[in-house]
């Protein structure tokens, strides 16, 4: 095996000329904040998603957030979430008062113990954020099981908590944009469900996110957008493309909001991808099927990413070797780098961060999420990767496991 002397990135952004012209085009347009172009960006991702309306924000952290406080969720109000995550799943409970409650795994597993989930549901439980890691869904058949057994417990603070009835889901599909499970595309089966578009996710605006939802009785769709869009514009009654138009200047602040859109600079990007994204999701489905191929009777146990009853978005190539520590494991991701192939852990478990550790979690009441973390190494799965980028991946990973 020839050593590389140039290294392999983990996840670098595929972006090509179009969307470079793109976001040129909208930059000499004159239009470069929220307008046309996040608008019709807007309107495809619903599409996309076969939904009918969709918000696009500056981050899916604003997007879970920003549903949060339409739901009416704050101090008293409890928040359900895995402890294997990335801080942002968990931060948006604390920005808005809510107590964040911790989920370990289910034994091998990244989804969070559904018995334990059914176990935390109390009357001060209003939604469940359920983490569709790495591109593969959840069983969101079981979790409204689960919360629609424990439905006499919910205790309605608003009147759109009245409409639900019940614990609400709230999906963090960061990961998942293009995935489905039994038959349902992600964005169709939650309540409400936010994707990413940062630097590093299948389809990036560079910086931004989105949430789509299903209807809510009661309520229609364009009154949830536009709820949307009071949250995330300081709670003005018009944006700067309405204003913009003949003698509309004049608007009413509802209430004191926040500041969390996207700008057509970057929804220029996003439109460009969404053209591409289908052929993006099949080179990547091509690569895990190059590895998983390659892992055939090892010792590495790679998530699944496709079977009869999910298809994943495939957006991280997550594995575990049962036999490590997570000393070695470390070293793995080190020696992996000094041949030239940078690797990545994906998560360390919120219970081990500081910031959690000063609300009061501890590592050792999620002992399956530990065990997950400690024997994880994630390869790079990326649209620019090569036939020889991959070939190279496995030897030096084989090579590396072999020592």
């Amino acid at each position: 095996m020839n050593i590389r002397t140039e290294n392999i990135p983990f996840s670098p952004p595929d972006i090509t000329e179009e969307e470079i012209n793109a976001v040129t085009e909208t930059l000499r347009s004159g239009w470069i904040t929220t307008g046309p172009k996040t608008k019709e960006l807007e309107n495809r991702i619903a599409r996309y998603v076969e939904q009918e309306r969709a918000v696009c924000l500056n981050s899916a952290t604003a997007a879970m957030e920003t549903t949060l406080r339409i739901l009416g969720v704050g101090p008293g109000d409890e928040v359900i979430t895995s402890a294997y995550t990335y801080t942002a799943t968990a931060s948006v409970i604390d920005h808005v008062g809510a107590k964040i409650v911790l989920i370990d795994t289910a034994p091998n597993s990244y989804e969070m113990d559904y018995k334990q989930l059914k176990e935390a549901i109390n009357k001060n439980t209003k939604v469940v954020i359920p983490v569709d890691i790495a591109g593969v869904m959840c069983d969101y058949r079981k979790i409204f099981e689960v919360v629609k057994s424990k439905k006499e417990l919910f205790e309605p603070s608003n009147d759109i908590q009245e409409s639900f009835n019940r614990v609400v889901i709230l999906s963090d599909a960061a990961h998942a944009f293009g995935a489905r499970r039994d038959g349902e595309k992600a964005g169709k089966v939650a309540d409400f469900t936010c994707f990413s578009f940062h630097a590093v996710k299948n389809l990036t605006t560079g910086e931004g996110g989105a949430v789509v939802w299903n209807e809510i009785e009661g309520y229609s769709n364009e009154s949830i957008y536009n709820l949307y869009m009071l949250y995330s514009l300081h709670g003005q009654t018009k944006d700067a493309l309405s204003k913009s138009q003949r003698g509309s200047w004049e608007y009413d602040i509802i209430l004191p909001a926040y500041k969390c859109n996207m700008t057509d600079i970057v929804a220029s990007i996003g439109l460009v991808q969404l053209e591409r994204y289908e052929n993006m999701l099949n080179r990547r489905s091509e690569i895990i099927n190059k590895y998983d191929d390659a892992f055939l009777n090892t010792e590495v146990t790679p998530l699944s990413h496709f079977s009869n009853k999910h298809t994943s978005a495939g957006h991280l190539y997550l594995v575990n070797i049962p036999s490590i520590t997570e000393k070695r494991r470390n070293e793995l991701v080190y020696e992996m780098s000094e041949l030239g192939v940078s690797c990545n852990v994906h998560y360390k478990p919120l219970p081990m961060l500081t910031a959690y550790k000063n609300l009061g979690f501890n590592i050792k009441d999620y002992p399956n999420a530990y065990i997950q973390y400690s024997t994880e190494i994630s390869l790079p799965l990326h649209t620019s990767l090569s036939n020889d980028d991959v070939d190279y991946i496995i030897a030096v990973f084989k090579k590396v496991l072999s020592n």
